[in-house]
């Protein structure tokens, strides 16, 4: 029987929500969904917390999905992370951001609070002074002629801040440890108290690269709270934005990948393709990133009349440019040598953090959510998925080629279905004026997006929780490079691509 199954059939409902239950469950089923995680039967989809409740988000071996919510009386929680080692660290945001414990957590240090906020616990619902945090102790290694390397958080491109410490005897990784949340902007606090179309502006800027993705399950999240259906021609549209932005960024990282090998080549052509995606938005939607236009209920604007010959033209030219550069990706010797049997993620290691998007499917999970759980339109066109077992840098790169192939084929049919009127707007006929609560999961470029919340009486964001992919992607990196050089780690940490902003909140 499928574990949830068993939930739904003994825990009450926490709470009317769509399309997934939320089921009140106490200490002793939190535990044993716990080890259920550890042992395969179930997938941690999301852990977050608010006062005094903890909630678990979680899909079965069925793909069913539902939310775990267990009270927390005394602001403790058995730790999810002492027997499933992907939630430790979303275990000590929950205390860093509401000041809930999980006992027997392995590792009780802060997380994304490095003692600069102003305020402790700012989600807690009380006012409290900020924490007197010690100094950030790294992990022992323990060993003979052992040194460390310190890097960032400022890096020497133009990129997000994040801390890495490497321990190398020599070259070798022996053990590499990240310190992340300096981008934390508390975003799921200045959501609280708005309404749904102003708060869908936050969340579409949580990982600006994704903004598509994170505002497409914002406004399904919204939308399920409510009950509404948009209309065909809407999912059509957001579909075709998905792709697009999902195009651009594999172009993009397929170029810096090979960059990173010392082949600046591949990034100069890629970048052209890039290129023409991002003009090919911004002439179909106003913008090259297509932010704001997703909003819950329908569309900030449609496509214009010029949209889809000019996304076609974006289309053609990479269909008769691409192939090639593959080719020459593939038969480059110098490049393959840093490519191949670099960076490897085993299947257990994946089965067992459960990391999605390019990542997971480089490393044998089938997993994408236009699939399971699925949404519209994904569940009337025919695309493929690609998934490969050899866990390296060059599977990861095969899976972004091969994931550009599929977004045209799924824009092509997404235009071919489109009517002639691709410019209407459509906006929600109705105003949330009552409590919901929805939840919604979207396919970004990076994997799965989750997003839950909670409209209060006046239909105005309560809580909600934005899930980065980048949460179950970031300690597989640590995993990976161990055993590599440490000039190979730019090549591994851009073959993951993970999130900073998306994962430090």
């Amino acid at each position: 029987m499928p574990l949830l199954d068993d939930l739904i059939g003994t825990c009450e409902m926490a709470a009317p929500a769509r399309p997934w239950p939320r089921l009140a469950v106490d200490r002793s089923q939190w535990q044993r969904s716990a080890g259920d995680l550890a042992a395969g039967r179930a997938t941690l989809v999301a852990l977050w917390g608010e006062p005094q409740l903890v909630h678990m988000a979680i899909s079965d071996s069925a793909h069913r999905m539902a939310v775990l919510s267990l009270t927390c009386h005394d602001g403790r929680f058995p730790s999810v992370g002492r027997l499933y080692p992907a939630a430790i660290r979303p275990e000590r945001a929950i205390q860093d951001l509401v000041g809930l414990v999980a006992e027997g957590c392995p590792d009780p240090r802060p997380w994304l609070d490095h003692g600069r906020w102003s305020v402790g616990h700012p989600l807690s619902g009380r006012s409290e002074p900020a924490q007197r945090l010690e100094p950030y102790t790294f992990l022992p290694v323990e060993g003979a002629n052992l040194h460390q390397i310190p890097v960032g958080p400022v890096h020497a491109g133009i990129i997000e801040p994040g801390h890495f410490r490497f321990t190398a005897c020599g070259e070798t990784v022996a053990r590499l440890e990240e310190r992340l949340g300096y981008v934390h902007k508390g975003i799921e606090r200045l959501m609280m108290g708005r309404s749904p179309w102003d708060a869908a502006r936050f969340a579409g800027r949580a990982s600006g690269d994704s903004t598509v993705a994170y505002a497409w399950a914002f406004a399904r999240a919204v939308e399920a709270a409510m009950g509404y259906q948009v209309k065909d021609h809407t999912s059509a549209l957001r579909a075709v934005m998905a792709e697009l932005e999902r195009l651009a960024n594999h172009l993009g990282d397929i170029g810096a990948i090979c960059n990173d090998a010392s082949f600046a080549l591949m990034q100069a052509h890629t970048a052209v393709l890039r290129e023409r995606v991002l003009r090919a938005s911004q002439e179909a939607f106003g913008h090259r990133l297509m932010m704001d236009l997703i909003v819950p209920g329908g569309l900030a604007r449609g496509m214009a009349s010029s949209g889809p010959s000019a996304v076609r033209a974006a289309l053609d030219c990479i269909e008769s440019s691409f192939p090639a550069l593959v080719e020459l990706y593939d038969n480059t010797t110098s490049l393959q040598d840093r490519t191949a049997e670099t960076g490897f993620v085993s299947i257990e290691l994946a089965r067992l953090f459960a990391p999605g998007g390019v990542v997971g499917r480089a490393s044998g999970r089938h997993v994408d959510a236009r699939r399971q759980p699925g949404y519209p339109p994904y569940d009337t066109l025919d695309f493929d998925v690609p998934v490969r077992v050899d866990g390296d840098v060059n599977s990861r790169v095969w899976i972004r080629i091969l994931e550009v192939t599929q977004s045209i084929r799924l824009i092509r049919q997404l235009l071919d279905r489109l009517p002639g009127r691709s410019g209407d707007t459509e906006i929600a006929p109705l105003a949330p004026s009552g409590p919901g609560e929805g939840a919604a999961m979207v396919e970004g470029f990076r994997g799965d997006v989750f997003v839950w919340l909670r409209l209060d009486g006046d239909g105005r964001v309560a809580r909600c929780h934005l899930r980065d992919p980048s949460w179950f992607q970031w300690p597989v990196l640590e995993a990976a490079i161990e055993g590599n050089i440490v000039a190979d780690f730019p090549l591994c940490n851009k073959s993951f691509n993970c999130s900073y902003s998306g994962h430090d909140l």
